[in-house]
């Protein structure tokens, strides 16, 4: 199965530094409890979307941060 990335370079950098500083909050202890819990599973997901380059909350839409091709 082929899906069609929706996401651009921008987007991805922004979604992986936030995972990034959710991961040292919680590695700090600045974060605990259920909000450390939520953050993380938000976290991992933002990791998953980047990584792969397709947001699944955006297909139902038509939005992309794709850059146009010339």
């Amino acid at each position: 199965m082929n899906i069609e990335k929706n996401m651009g370079k921008v987007d991805r950098i922004i979604r992986a530094t936030l995972a990034v500083v959710i991961a040292i909050l919680y590695f700090t202890g600045s974060i605990s409890g259920t909000v450390a819990s939520v953050l993380g599973v938000f976290a991992v997901v933002l990791l998953l979307t980047s990584s792969t380059g397709v947001c699944p909350g955006y297909m139902p839409f038509g939005i992309s941060t794709m850059e146009k091709k010339k």
